[in-house]
């Protein structure tokens, strides 16, 4: 892969769809109706804060956000 910007964050943004993607489905699980919304408020949800596969894709989420904002900070500068 090039180590082109526009294609890193590409391929960024792939992972962040994909994974807001999975941690719906694992919410779902738990959670029949739950909505996107709802994953970013999980607190709100007493079984989805206690459940540790949520937490632990929802914590790969948030690590994948956390480049992603990091590099558009980055960019900017």
């Amino acid at each position: 892969m090039p180590n082109d910007k526009s294609s890193i964050t590409q391929l960024l943004e792939e992972m962040v769809e994909h994974q807001q993607t999975k941690v719906l489905k694992v919410a779902r699980e738990i959670i029949p109706d739950a909505t996107p919304e709802d994953i970013r408020n999980p607190q709100d949800f007493p079984k989805l804060s206690a459940d540790s596969l949520f937490n632990y894709e929802d914590g790969i989420l948030t690590g994948y956000l956390s480049m992603q904002t990091a590099l558009r900070n980055r960019n900017k500068a």
